[in-house]
């Protein structure tokens, strides 16, 4: 059986496990690359979202632009001074109100669904976000989320590291089991699950909860 000291030979060193600031405190200074990590994660949210809401396609797009937009003059400002307070429930409150401004701007002008009737169907969206307990559809959503946020780091593990993650933490196998088809010690899947569940902990703190 291959050391887990040894299993990294030959390869590239992994990412460290430590990042000095999360994606969401990047993202607060402009930094480029951390700003399109944030729109490729939850772009595909606030997508659902309006089309959830009555949108057509074309205009949800529309509303994605307008909604990250309103996020990238606000970011900098977002503080989480409430528990329960996330910042997806914060981007479905611009979300709202930035569909809500987008379909009345639009009264006057032909849509795929009358605008008075949408903007009828928009008082009836709650201002806060539906809890993931309440709503199966929210919890699905959140799960797609954090498919992404994943997708994301992979890239920064060896692939045997990742499907030792992958394994044990998605698809439940016992470290043992893992250990064996991996070629690895049930000590180094833990240590290898543990390392890419802290990154993304750290990677996406306050940003997936």
């Amino acid at each position: 059986m291959t050391s887990p000291l040894s299993a990294g030979q030959g390869e590239k060193a992994e990412a460290p496990e430590s990042t000095s600031t999360s994606l969401l405190e990047r993202a607060k200074t402009r930094d480029p690359r951390a700003w399109c990590i944030l729109v490729d994660l939850y772009g595909p949210l606030v997508y659902q979202w309006c089309r959830r809401w009555g949108l057509s396609s074309d205009d949800a797009h529309d509303v994605v632009q307008e909604v990250f937009r309103a996020v990238a003059l606000g970011v900098a400002r977002y503080r989480r001074d409430r528990p329960d307070a996330t910042f997806r429930g914060w981007l479905w409150t611009i979300a709202r109100h930035e569909a809500h401004r987008y379909i009345a701007g639009r009264q006057n002008r032909p849509v795929a669904i009358g605008g008075s009737d949408l903007l009828a169907r928009f008082a009836q969206i709650p201002e806060q976000q539906p809890r993931e307990d309440s709503d199966p559809e929210a919890a699905g959503q959140l799960s797609g989320l954090v498919d992404r946020a994943l997708l994301v780091i992979r890239r920064d593990f060896h692939e045997r590291t990742w499907q030792a993650f992958w394994r044990t933490a998605v698809e439940g196998e016992s470290a043992i089991d893992a250990a064996k088809a991996l070629g690895m010690t049930s000590r180094a899947v833990r240590q290898a699950k543990h390392r890419v569940v802290r990154r993304l902990r750290e990677e996406f703190r306050d940003l997936i909860d």
